[in-house]
């Protein structure tokens, strides 16, 4: 077993004892619920959020969250589990290499980025440290992994027939870090508290070999990269959701690429 992987089976079962508030990795303010109660059953939680990612080269992706559901024994342990729908590398223009051929410069973000993917299916919390005085500024453990669905091109001369062919392929990740976060409202209005957060991660992405050679012919690679972000973030209830994020990796793929990463996103709820 590949060592994200493992590492990934003994977080889970550690999260699935904790009694913990359960917030999203940071994309949506309706995350910060009581997991005693779970999600109302009156309102099934399918198709009621996304986001939208603008990146600085350029890409923009949309995205919506298909189902959120729960898996254990309620009121006991259990871990969040979430579908997100349409995760997809730049759908408004397709990124343009020499000659012609489609580029797979979108596979630098869709990497250290853990909602990225066609499909993408994942488990993600935050374990809060204890604390009885306070109520809104917490410090917690953050981690978030599971599959993706990721697609690039090959590339090759003009004259191949499979040049510019797209390639799909699944994709591990796994990532943790620190979380925090206090309290944000507006001056004439205190009651709608909502919460400013920052966040550190470390996120490792594990991807077959043989698809990434088909796309990139005569490269050398074990499919893993890793890196890490920085993040800030505010949401107030029907006022502001958005987010900030600053990726530098450590282990970077074998693509060309020479901007930094910053990504800013803009969520919604259809509650």
């Amino acid at each position: 077993m590949k060592p994200p992987l493992l590492i990934c089976c003994c977080l889970l079962a550690v999260a699935s004892l904790a009694q913990v508030k359960e917030v999203s990795s940071f994309p949506f303010k309706d995350s910060v619920t009581n997991k005693a109660a779970g999600p109302s059953p009156a309102k099934p939680d399918v198709l009621n959020s996304g986001f939208i990612d603008v990146i600085n080269n350029g890409q923009v992706n949309a995205s919506a969250r298909f189902v959120r559901l729960y898996v254990g024994e309620p009121g006991r342990f259990y871990f969040p589990l979430a579908v997100y729908s349409g995760v997809s590398s730049n759908n408004f223009q397709q990124p343009i290499g020499a000659g012609g051929v489609k580029s797979n410069e979108q596979l630098v973000m869709n990497y250290i980025n853990p909602l990225s993917g066609l499909v993408n299916l994942s488990t993600d919390d935050i374990l809060y440290e204890k604390h009885k005085k306070l109520n809104t500024t917490r410090l917690g453990l953050i981690y978030h992994f599971g599959l993706r669905v990721l697609t690039g091109f090959r590339q090759g001369p003009i004259t191949d027939p499979l040049t510019g062919k797209p390639i799909n392929f699944l994709s591990n990740f796994f990532l943790t870090g620190l979380y925090f976060q206090t309290g944000a409202w507006e001056k004439s209005n205190s009651r709608n508290l909502g919460i400013c957060w920052l966040a550190w991660r470390y996120i490792i992405s594990s991807n077959p070999q043989k698809p990434l050679q088909d796309m990139m012919p005569g490269i050398q690679t074990n499919g893993i990269y890793h890196g890490w972000s920085a993040a800030w973030g505010i949401e107030i209830s029907n006022l502001v959701n958005i987010k900030m994020i600053y990726y530098r990796y450590v282990k970077k793929p074998e693509i060309d690429y020479s901007l930094p990463i910053y990504q800013f996103s803009f969520n919604y709820s259809l509650r």
